[in-house]
């Protein structure tokens, strides 16, 4: 006789999962005591939302597996929404485990009860909860392959306590058996030949590659497709990565240039979201490839001129075939060169800001020393505003690493969660956290968790003492003398590391950054580089929310 937190445990093992993030909870207890058998690592983090953010980056650095958070009842769950949220929003199949009070006293207003599962139904692919500890396992396998299948995203599991707790023989359980459950499907080959058709009509055609081609693992094939085209190629969410930031075709400043003058846009897994103006910053005359996982991603927004679901780099793999079999030219690398050409324009108008020696420090400046000591091996995370937005323009996403931020629905507090994921998934490599200073506030006491795991994760923090992003749209609608809720005070953070037993560095002088990062990773101590950043409150160029 054993009780269901060992099978809980047993089945999450048959399921390839080698570590859970969590808070200690007296709900969900016994699955820890399973997983001590199992072998699987419990890492406790300080707060439930961290754990969800951390099962999040798990699961995008390990594709085909989920990445499982375990939360206790009541508070424990939505303190997690957040983290359920976000990666319902960045399509990252996660599964959570809920506690609950006792099944024998539902409604009876047990201790942190509530429902759970309602809760959870809008931002997840599916929520339950299993009464009958015999059934754990069937449950366990319909959520991981509800996260897994299609378009991925998270899935809810609420177990109440006394079924987890119950007495059970394991060896009278069926065990339930995993399978890969990514999508393997393809379009029909008229849909092939159509969209080849269409291509050999345009003259700028240009690629949009996003967060599905990263979950159909289509990198390669992308630049396959890339090399016979000779077409510009753009990246969004978690398409970061999955073209080298030295292919011909890869560019990342003339976006809005490309969009302007294209006739044809390859959509490869990017919705037409707000980073696309819902459609709109594609001209109405231009003809649109569309490409995704699911029937229900194709059209949204606006229609599709030819529509290949299914796996993203097998679809790819067919066009490239059809390239080969085609007797019209597609080479668009004219365009492509014109495009480049003017990036490098750009590159050197921003140069002056890159080098720029002034005090408090140009955030620019700040970026490119950052971006100089990144190393083709390591993770890079983005948590914060408009120092991300910055970094990403000038850090290169490494080739052996990744870089990682939360995604469209923009959450911060992401970086130490992420951060304790990459770490623990890839012990080999560093892990870099770019922060704002305001989103340091939010889980940076997660610092605790990597001192208390031995993870050597180093963080820079731009510190701008502002809610910098919205200051500066609030300064221009209202004016400057009427700032509310955007300032902050310029805390040494880097101390608050230290405190928590971390290494701390505090920067004021451009040409000490570098030294200041080297310093730190070399402590070998979960370490905080807190640099002093000019505050801006120029002229907002745009808006995310239009």
């Amino acid at each position: 006789m054993t009780h269901g937190g060992k099978l809980v445990a047993k089945v999450l093992k048959a399921a390839g999962v080698e570590c859970v993030f969590t808070l200690s909870g007296g709900h969900v207890m016994g699955i820890y005591d399973g997983c001590l058998d199992e072998g699987i690592e419990v890492v406790d983090v300080r707060h439930e939302q961290a754990a969800v953010h951390a099962a999040d980056a798990w699961a995008r650095l390990h594709p085909g597996k989920v990445g499982v958070a375990i939360l206790t009842a009541g508070p424990g769950v939505t303190d997690g929404v957040t983290g359920v949220a976000n990666a319902w929003r960045a399509n990252s199949p996660i599964l959570v485990i809920g506690g609950q009070g006792p099944f024998r006293h539902t409604r009876r207003g047990s201790l942190q009860e509530m429902d759970h599962v309602s809760l959870m139904r809008p931002i997840s692919k599916w929520s339950e909860a299993c009464f009958d500890t015999t059934r754990l396992g069937e449950y366990l396998e319909s959520a991981i392959r509800s996260a897994l299948s299609g378009v991925p995203g998270p899935a809810f599991l609420e177990i109440p306590m006394d079924v987890l707790h119950d007495e059970i023989h394991l060896e009278a359980v069926s065990m339930p058996k995993f399978r890969d459950y990514r999508v393997v499907s393809t379009a029909s080959q008229p849909h092939i030949d159509a969209s080849i058709d269409l291509l050999g009509g345009a003259m700028k055609p240009m690629v949009m590659a996003g967060t599905s081609l990263k979950w159909s693992e289509g990198g390669s094939y992308l630049c396959d497709f890339l090399d016979k085209t000779g077409m510009p190629c753009f990246v969004n969410g978690m398409a970061r990565g999955e073209i080298p930031w030295d292919h011909p075709s890869f560019l990342s400043l003339t976006r809005k240039e490309a969009l302007d003058s294209t006739d044809l846009v390859v959509l490869a897994g990017t919705p037409l979201d707000f980073r696309m103006k819902f459609g709109r910053s594609i001209p109405k005359d231009a003809k649109i490839i569309q490409l995704d996982l699911d029937e229900a991603l194709i059209g949204v927004n606006r229609a599709a001129d030819v529509a290949l679901v299914g796996n993203i780099g097998q679809n790819f793999a067919l066009m490239n075939e059809a390239l080969e079999r085609s007797t019209k030219d597609h080479d668009f690398s004219s365009f492509r060169d014109l495009l480049r050409s003017r990036e490098e324009e750009l590159e050197q108008d921003r140069i002056s800001q890159t080098l720029s020696g002034e005090v408090p420090i140009d955030p620019l400046r700040l970026c490119r020393e950052v971006a100089e000591f990144v190393s083709d091996e390591m993770i890079v995370i983005g948590d914060g505003g408009d120092i991300v937005a910055q970094a990403s323009k000038v850090i290169r996403v490494p080739r052996n690493g990744a870089w990682m931020d939360p995604g469209p629905l923009g959450t911060l507090g992401v970086g130490m969660p992420f951060a304790l994921a990459a770490q623990k998934a890839h012990p080999d490599k560093r892990v870099l956290i770019v922060y704002g200073d305001g989103s340091f506030g939010l889980n940076g006491f997660e610092y605790d968790t990597a001192v208390r795991f031995g993870l050597p994760i180093v963080g820079v923090v731009g510190n701008d003492a502002a809610w910098g992003q919205m200051m500066r749209p609030q300064g221009m609608l209202y004016g400057e003398d009427r700032l509310v809720a955007v300032e902050l005070n310029p805390t040494r953070y880097d101390k608050v590391v230290e405190a928590l037993g971390g290494h701390g560095e505090y920067v004021v002088d451009p040409e000490e950054i570098r030294p200041a990062l080297q310093r730190a990773f070399d402590s070998g101590l979960p370490a905080l580089v807190n640099v002093e950043i000019r505050q801006d409150k120029g002229e907002m160029k745009g808006s995310t929310y239009v």
